[in-house]
């Protein structure tokens, strides 16, 4: 971060107190601060104390900057937008969000978000019931797909008093998160394929066996991968969910089609399985099953293809095949059956009986010959950043 210049806005909320530590650390990793105050986060914070830490003038207001001037230019909105290599929201509230994620611009700060080209980090901080209201998972995946970065929220006790995700990141991980935005991309010239939801094998036209996977994990993964300089191409199953940036996407429906699209995808440095694949289809009905006095229809299932052991042994081999292992019961022992039986690297398990699917978090187990690491709980946009690291110092 040495010379950097981050342009960090802060607003309202009781997490606000930590932007100071924020900027006493980024002073310290040699990158320059210019503060922007919000007239919700001076509620929390005072100017004088953000300029004191980061030794520049405090931007409060729209209207204050006709009169500032540097080099004898002045310092307008369009410029103070663009003056940085990176914009920080730390914190984050769900309002922020919300007038960001509509193109709003009705303060400083909602107006530097509109006008700039620079790339924008947010750190979000509210109460739980907030962080998981729809409207503002909207606002997230709006902001995403507009190629702004939304870091994960700590989960723990509130100001409040409730407990759930919706703290502010810690301030170490919200440095590692800008120090990876600086470094070098260590996956540059790279190609990975990343499988990820659920398939959806048709009984008739209307009806289908499915499961619950969300595909948060992949995609998250997907969108780690891209962000170490890799080329990613994402096999998705049904899942309604942004596109991460720079990330080629393919759209599938049943685990056939997800095999031919992989098969398709290869060759390629990486593969990352996180799918959860049906392990069965059946000869699909062309009309709508009707019930009848003879009982219910009898479905024979037919196996699917293996797409993890089909890439894991094919002659066009990724180097680096990893693996999900999903189970219900005996986590490590069947995460080991299936790493060798797969001929996969690496088998990334987690046990699905505790309700993890369509949630942000997920405890993961990193099962390889050498042995098992358990990983712990944590979000699923941690665990993926974890993991690229992981492939980044493999290759």
């Amino acid at each position: 971060m040495l010379g950097k210049t981050i342009l960090l806005i802060v607003g309202g909320g009781i997490a606000a107190f930590k932007s100071l530590e924020l900027v006493r650390e980024l002073r310290r990793a040699g990158a320059s601060v210019t503060p922007v105050l919000t007239e919700a986060g001076a509620r929390f914070v005072t100017p004088l104390s953000l300029a004191a830490l980061t030794e520049a003038k405090v931007r409060l207001s729209l209207w204050d900057l006709e009169d500032d001037t540097e080099n004898g230019a002045s310092m307008g909105h369009i410029q103070l937008s663009r003056s940085a290599d990176l914009i920080v929201v730390c914190p984050a509230t769900a309002d922020l969000m919300a007038r960001a994620a509509t193109g709003q611009a009705n303060d400083l700060a909602s107006t530097l978000l509109l006008a700039t080209d620079t790339p924008v980090l947010m750190v979000p901080a509210m109460n739980v019931r907030m962080w998981l209201h729809p409207a503002t998972q909207r606002n997230i995946a709006r902001l995403r797909a507009d190629g702004l970065k939304v870091m994960e929220p700590d989960d723990g006790e509130m100001a409040c008093g409730e407990f759930g995700p919706g703290r502010l990141p810690q301030v170490p991980a919200i440095m590692a998160t800008i120090a990876a935005h600086f470094g070098p991309k260590r996956l540059s010239g790279k190609t990975a394929i990343v499988t990820a939801g659920p398939t959806h094998e048709a009984i008739d036209p209307v009806r289908f066996l499915g499961n619950r996977s969300s595909g948060k994990q992949g995609f998250a993964i997907a969108a780690a991968l891209a962000e170490q300089g890799a080329s990613v191409t994402l096999v998705a199953g049904p899942v309604a969910l942004a596109t991460p940036e720079g990330v080629r996407r393919i759209d599938v429906t049943s685990a056939r089609d997800m095999a031919v699209a992989v098969a398709a995808a290869l060759p390629a440095d990486i593969a990352v399985m996180v799918a959860a694949v049906a392990d069965w289809h059946v000869e699909a009905a062309g009309q709508k099953l009707k019930k009848s006095a003879a009982g219910p229809p009898v479905l024979t299932l037919i196996e699917n293809p293996d797409i993890l052991a089909l890439t894991g042994h094919a002659p066009n081999r990724p180097r680096l095949v990893i693996g999900f292992a999903a189970e219900t019961g005996d986590l490590l022992a069947n995460a080991k059956v299936k790493l060798a039986k797969k001929g996969a690297d690496w088998m990334i398990a987690n046990n699905v009986s505790e309700g993890v699917f369509g949630t942000d978090a997920n405890h993961v187990y990193f099962v390889t010959a050498a042995g098992t690491e358990d990983w712990g709980a944590g979000s699923k946009a941690d665990i993926a950043e974890r993991l690229a690291t992981r492939i980044a110092n493999a290759l």
